[in-house]
């Protein structure tokens, strides 16, 4: 049975899952950082599902691919800003461990999910 909405994607829910965890890791960093690296990391989590979304309202297979694509492409982002934020120790590494388990998770389905449209 075909999908209702993008909603149904399991992809979509894990992706706004970590944008919750990025949001509330993200509090407790230095006031200083709320418009450079807070906001990089907000912007790169929201934007995963939002992308993943769009493509899917998108009428063309190229276009959804193309919007997964950049929703990949912001996950990875993420992961990099995950690991700039332990090494300058705005967060404990036990925390970064957990989430970059969660980006690589939602990695594998988007990539599921562009190679299952791909054929």
């Amino acid at each position: 049975m075909p999908l209702q909405t993008y909603k149904e994607l399991k992809v979509w829910r894990k992706a706004i899952d970590l944008v919750e965890q990025v949001y509330l890791l993200t509090k407790g960093f230095p006031q200083e950082e709320r418009f450079s690296l807070v906001s990089q990391m907000r912007r790169a989590a929201v934007s995963v599902p939002a992308n993943i979304a769009e493509g899917y309202g998108r009428t063309h297979r190229g276009d959804y691919l193309r919007h997964l694509s950049v929703s990949r492409g912001s996950l990875l982002e993420l992961e990099t800003h995950l690991v700039i934020a332990a090494r300058l120790g705005f967060v404990a590494e036990e925390h970064v461990t957990g989430l970059e388990q969660n980006v690589q998770e939602v990695d594998r389905m988007l990539y599921g999910l562009i190679e299952s449209l791909s054929q």
